[in-house]
């Protein structure tokens, strides 16, 4: 059975293979097409470790060293060499832009003041603005950049398939933080994770650029009397080791202690069923991976994802369904979305419709403003109630395309259209996000899992377990896997562990899906510790794949094997990785992304 809220709003623009559908296109049509990258070809079908040795080159230590270098590290963290502010959008354009004088660490003019303050080898950056609304804000150091230098950036929310090592691209929008890479060294920058503006970052020949948006919905967020910290600025001179070098890198932008890591493997319905499950399916589905789970220590979990409607014929009684998957030692979780409201809803509750700008298709998909008493009071009585039935993870989704109104891969350098705002005026969208995000955690619980799914993973660390990094994958075609679920783990990973466990989203296992890529896929998310969440159709629960899911399970339930990517500077997705220190044989594994028809231009569900 559908539920309604999927199945009455199906307006994204973009292109839809006809009958499939991802959890987002089940409310709206399309998924995003973005631009194919091309993998790099391997052994067909191999994930067996090979007898000769991976080249390690970039992200695995022992790589050759080239000649010495003039170093590369940008020196950031010190007072800019420019700053100007902006107190609204005109369309696609920052306008009436302020030009500020720097007075020490304090730049000022037409009201505004911003202080860049140095704290403890960091760079503190505040705004006041009493009296005139503030949109964005650009920080600039003038730094000479080694041209040849590659770098890698994060995403607003999830990824789209678009990740990954670049040379200088000027316009680049890099939210977050970004890494540089010189053949010798990796370094990284970012924006500490209480940061309450949304940042991005630019690099090109000629210095850096920080980008603060601190709009509330589009429009310029007012301030009054508040002193706003906008965001903290961290650096890091890394070693030849780039993926460690990120990891350590997101380790110190980490503002508050990370949730206890668990290891996350389990069960999901929806990349088979597609929301067309019952109670008595999902009991079957956790039957199905109890026994093919380690006896003992961490426990699976069984997912109902989008679909359920608690009180129908299909699902009758979803705390006695709760309980019934708790009857076979696996952790029930359940998928909701917590801002959506009902078309009843008092209008005084909800965020506006400006908030979808031109696309008035999707004005009817009705959100709680989280910043009403009473529509929060809505939004915590959904975790609650989640948590009250006995689900041991809430699977959160759809808040930021909910609050603002775009998915991450329309929102380029402005997450929101303007000309619109929430009924408080004088927080900013970050601040709201965060808040949302507390209040989610404050109404689930503390013992309850929670995983964020279109959330914004840099706001979420500190509060959620899990973050899904990319887009959907798929069980209907193999290349939305590919380049959502693939591409968002290469070059994700080093937040696994530092922010959260990171969920690149699950193995759809059915007909539509070459099982040897499946394979490989339930592989390498086992081995890297990430969460490794199946969905197997009924048809397909035979030998070969009870085999492979109860190894994948075993690796999985044991944390993976610190498996990393070793060409993830050469390639979109990652296709050799290495474990460091295990025995010989396991030390090295090669994936082959393509298949034998090589990697499709074409996207689907």
């Amino acid at each position: 059975m559908h539920n309604d809220r999927r199945g009455d709003a199906r307006q994204l623009e973009d292109e839809n293979v006809e009958g499939e559908l991802t959890r987002r296109s089940f409310l709206v049509k399309g998924a995003a097409t973005l631009g194919g990258m091309t993998a790099m070809t391997a052994a067909p079908g191999s994930i067996a470790a090979e007898s000769r040795p991976l080249p390690i080159r970039q992200g695995v230590e022992g790589a050759g060293k080239p000649p010495t270098r003039r170093s590369t590290f940008l020196d950031i963290v010190r007072v800019p060499d420019e700053v100007t502010a902006f107190t609204r959008f005109a369309g696609t354009l920052p306008a009436g832009m302020a030009s500020l004088t720097r007075q020490n660490e304090r730049w000022a003019g037409k009201q505004v003041v911003v202080e860049s303050k140095l704290e403890r080898d960091v760079l503190v950056l505040t705004l006041e603005a009493p009296s005139t609304p503030v949109a964005a804000v650009h920080v600039r150091w003038a730094e000479k950049v080694d041209t040849e230098i590659k770098l890698l950036g994060d995403a607003w929310e999830r990824s789209y398939g678009e990740l990954g090592w670049r040379n200088v691209i000027p316009e680049r929008v890099m939210p977050w933080y970004f890494a540089t890479f010189d053949q010798t060294q990796c370094h990284g920058y970012g924006v500490r994770t209480d940061a309450r503006a949304l940042c991005f970052w630019q690099v090109d020949a000629q210095g850096v650029s920080l980008w603060l948006n601190v709009t509330n919905g589009g429009n310029g967020v007012e301030l009054g009397d508040r002193k706003l910290t906008m965001a903290t600025v961290v650096s890091h001179r890394g070693g030849e080791d780039a993926v460690e070098s990120v990891a350590v890198l997101c380790r110190a932008l980490c503002a508050q202690k990370s949730r206890t890591r668990t290891p996350i493997y389990g069960a999901n319905d929806w990349n088979y069923s597609y929301g067309d499950s019952t109670a008595e399916t999902i009991l079957r589905d956790t039957e199905f991976i109890a026994g093919l789970s380690p006896t003992g220590g961490v426990r699976p979990f069984s997912v109902i994802d989008s679909g359920w409607s608690n009180g129908t014929p299909a699902w009758p009684d979803m705390q006695k369904l709760a309980h019934g998957i708790k009857q076979t030692a696996v952790r029930p979780g359940i998928w909701i979305r917590p801002l959506e409201a009902p078309r009843e809803a008092a209008a005084a509750l909800l965020l506006p419709d400006g908030r979808f700008g031109e696309r008035k298709d999707r004005a009817r998909e009705l959100a709680y403003d989280p910043t009403v008493a009473e529509a929060r009071e809505k939004i915590g009585a959904k975790l609650r109630q989640a948590a009250g039935w006995g689900y041991e993870m809430v699977k959160h989704d759809f808040s930021t395309y909910d609050l603002l109104g775009q998915w991450g891969f329309e929102m380029g350098p402005q997450p929101t259209v303007p000309g619109w705002s929430l009924h408080d005026r004088s927080q900013t969208n970050a601040e709201l996000i965060a808040g949302l995000y507390a209040l989610i955690r404050e109404a689930a619980g503390n013992d309850v899992v929670i995983d964020g799914c279109n959330t914004v993973g840099h706001l979420g660390q500190g509060v959620f377990d899990i973050q899904r990094i990319g887009d959907d994958t798929s069980g209907h075609q193999w290349e939305r896997t590919r380049r959502m679920g693939v591409n968002a783990l290469s070059f994700r990973l080093p937040q696994n562990g530092t922010f959260f466990t990171v969920d690149p989203d699950m193995v759809g296992v059915t007909d539509a899906i070459p099982w040897e890529l499946n394979r490989q896929w339930l592989d390498v998310l086992a081995r890297s510790g990430a969460a490794t969440i199946v969905a197997v159709a009924p048809s397909w629960r035979g030998p070969e794949q009870k085999a492979a899911l109860k190894e994948a399970f075993q690796i999985a339930a044991a944390g993976g094997t610190g498996a990393k990517p070793v060409d993830w500077m050469e390639t979109s997705v990652a296709e050799q990785w290495a474990v460091p220190g295990a025995r010989e044989r396991d030390r090295e594994r090669r994936y082959q992304w393509c298949g034998s028809g090589g990697a499709s231009p074409f996207l689907g569900s």
